[in-house]
């Protein structure tokens, strides 16, 4: 049986929903050695897409678009799935073909465009009013990545419950603790200092760095603390003002997009994490960082817990700082928080979260027939 992903996601750097897409790919075909996986796309795959391998039975196919495929959505993906008998697709990133037989599984993984349409370009805002109700009504089933997210798919989308599913996420298998040598190596590299704080995500609206750095700059005028305040991550919409703000801020050291190995050195060396976005359906970052045994200070997103992360509001400027001040000169503290964090991060796995997929992939298939 052959089984198609969209592969979108991987045709630029990676960031989460390319990290689930290619993660829960790998994981269903490990598990499926039977059937056949293809990741389809209209674009070519970034250099990146296939880092660390795939099994076998996992493919990436760049389905050339001629002049009819150009609408790869409307035309393009229903021609390919129906030349190559493609039993169902999961569109992993809010989108599924409208036309054609093939039944299929669409993954939403938030409803930021529709709930805080003023962090997102107007055109995007747009389409997914237009589009996500079509193709949530298309689909087999929804799957959300928690269950905050199921809830706002069925009140938002008009969905039926017995539709929608969360399945949760989880860190990369590679990401755990470095080495101390490791970790040291990567900082030299990058030009991090020893005592730092950490950001890692898109620089965009809704990931709230401008109270982060108000935080920051609050920690450095009240506190007989020095810390560096490190930024990872490709510079997203409408933030050329935010980026030269931090560029020429105080002990802010913006080092762009670093390769997974790099993200995990700075994870498990940093003082703290730091992730005060106002809205995630899940909230990949903070759990990668709990898994490399970082200290976490986070928004209440579906990743985190209070015993797992300080947990802030995502608008509390001083409340940010006193947390960055308590875990940067406590390390009792930091060590409380790494243990509650690596043993939060190790209850979650892709394998778990591709078993529970293919249940639904089964559910679908069945209820075509198939």
């Amino acid at each position: 049986m052959r089984i198609g992903l969209d592969g979108l996601p991987l045709t630029q750097l990676k960031t989460g929903v390319g990290t689930y897409t290619v993660e829960l790919a790998r994981a269903l075909a490990a598990q499926a050695p039977q059937d056949e996986f293809q990741l389809v796309s209209p674009r070519p795959f970034h250099d990146g897409a296939s880092q660390n391998g795939l099994p076998e039975n996992l493919s990436l196919v760049y389905s050339k678009p001629n002049l009819f495929a150009r609408r790869w959505w409307s035309l393009g993906l229903p021609s390919y799935l129906r030349r190559t008998s493609t039993a169902l697709f999961h569109g992993t990133n809010f989108e599924v073909p409208l036309r054609g037989n093939c039944p299929s599984v669409i993954t939403i993984h938030d409803l930021s465009l529709l709930l805080h349409s003023s962090t997102h370009e107007a055109r995007a805002v747009l389409r997914a009013r237009v589009r996500l109700p079509r193709m949530a009504r298309k689909a087999a089933f929804v799957l959300t990545d928690s269950e905050q997210v199921r809830r706002e798919v069925c009140e938002h989308l008009s969905v039926e419950p017995g539709k929608v599913i969360a399945i949760p996420l989880a860190p990369q298998p590679t990401f755990a603790p470095v080495s101390p040598d490791v970790a040291e190596e990567a900082r030299r590299r990058l030009g991090v200092e020893n005592e730092f704080v950490l950001y890692a995500g898109t620089i965009e609206p809704r990931k709230n760095l401008a109270t982060l750095l108000m935080a920051f700059e609050d920690v450095l005028r009240t506190a007989e603390l020095r810390p560096q305040l490190v930024i990872v991550g490709k510079l997203g919409w409408k933030q050329n003002d935010l980026a030269n703000k931090l560029e020429k801020a105080e002990r802010i050291k913006l080092v762009g997009y670093v390769s997974d190995a790099d993200l995990r050195a700075l994870y498990s060396s940093c003082r703290a994490f730091v992730y005060p976005s106002i809205y995630e359906g899940f909230g990949l970052p903070p759990l990668e960082a709990m898994a490399c045994g970082a200290p976490v200070i986070a928004s209440a997103v579906p990743s985190v817990t209070n015993s797992t992360a300080r947990v802030i509001e995502a608008t509390d400027v001083h409340g940010l700082a006193r947390s960055i001040v308590e875990l940067v000169s406590d390390a009792r503290a930091r060590q409380t928080l790494s243990a509650a964090g690596l043993n939060h991060a190790a209850k979650f796995s892709w394998a778990q979260t591709a078993k529970l997929t293919r249940e639904v992939y089964q559910e679908a298939l069945t209820r075509r027939g198939q």
